[in-house]
């Protein structure tokens, strides 16, 4: 019986205990975006605070501070979106025309289209070099194009099915591939693979995000897993569990927080402890089907995109 007071004393402290800085996210607001069907990357220009969501046949832009809907940009077959801002050009892949549009950053005009190669899926810009990589994923290979002119300056033969990358700020340019659980290095200026390094246990490999300053690499595998990289060397430093069909990783430089948001309805957090350490901070719920996100670093939102439920939505997660 003396044991009582101490229990209802310990259970008091855990109750009024203050909630954590890392985690506690949830869903803030579910907004419909208009039509059915799938979703694929989102992209945020969080200076001009424009949010690119990609959906079937066009690419919806929403304000990512109001949530209003700014317009539409028509693909055929939208996968990812990249931005130059130096340029004031956007690029998106339309993976079922084999091509790359090139839209205004401001008024969201479609400037031109420009060929890539089969199935262009993931897209990013190197701003070392002021080119947008767009990489194909049925041609084994990457579209290099000057972001300011809009023109094809190479082809980079990958050797395996690439899915999304990440740049370093120097000059090269990190992509996995899928079929072939690899991470490659490439020189952006060369246009050619520098490195091939398996990445064991990690399969599968799809999202990916970069501690730039720490020279770190988050790849999110399918195989249940996130693999902690060395950048230089290629050395998969640690592997930690997340949830199933993994699609989009971000990195937060100030709260130091890896997101990896998978099919599942589910957003596995951890928290980078040091270059070499990491712990889980929490799984957040979202909705199944919502795989993709992208990360405000202002407001410290996740936006989401999902079509489960016959219409598609984009979700907002946040404190």
């Amino acid at each position: 019986m003396k044991l009582l007071p101490t229990l209802f004393y310990f259970a008091l402290t855990v109750m009024a205990a203050p909630a954590s800085p890392l985690g506690n996210y949830r869903i803030l607001k579910e907004i419909p975006l208009g039509g059915q069907g799938r979703g694929d990357y989102l992209t945020l220009d969080g200076a001009a605070r424009h949010l690119y969501v990609s959906h079937e046949s066009e690419v919806v832009v929403v304000n990512a501070d109001s949530y209003a809907l700014i317009g539409r940009i028509p693909a055929q077959g939208a996968h990812g979106i990249a931005v130059a801002e130096k340029w004031n050009h956007g690029f998106s892949t339309n993976g079922e025309a084999n091509t790359v549009t090139m839209f205004d950053l401001k008024n969201l005009k479609v400037l031109r289209h420009i060929p890539a190669g089969k199935g262009p899926d993931g897209i990013i810009y190197d701003p070392a070099t002021h080119r947008v990589f767009a990489f194909n994923g049925d041609s084994d290979s990457a579209t290099a194009i000057d972001a300011e002119t809009g023109k094809v300056a190479g082809t980079v033969e990958l050797g395996g099915g690439p899915e999304f990358a990440a740049a370093d700020g120097h000059g090269y340019v990190f992509n996995n591939l899928e079929d072939k659980s690899e991470l490659v290095k490439i020189d952006a200026r060369k246009l050619k693979v520098d490195a091939r390094w398996p990445l064991a246990p990690c399969q599968r490999p799809s999202s990916m995000a970069m501690d730039r300053p720490n020279r770190r690499i988050f790849i999110g595998c399918r195989s249940h897993v996130m693999a902690v990289v060395n950048a230089d060397n290629g050395h998969v430093i640690t592997t930690l569990p997340i949830g199933d069909h993994v699609d989009a990783t971000s990195f937060d430089p100030e709260s130091h927080n890896i997101f990896n948001s998978n099919g599942d309805g589910t957003v596995t957090v951890f928290h980078q402890d040091g270059p070499d350490h990491y712990s889980h901070v929490e799984t957040i719920k979202t909705l199944p089907g919502a795989k993709t996100h992208a990360l405000d670093l202002k407001s410290q939102q996740l936006f989401l995109s999902t079509g489960v439920g016959g219409k598609f939505t984009l979700l907002v997660v946040g404190k």
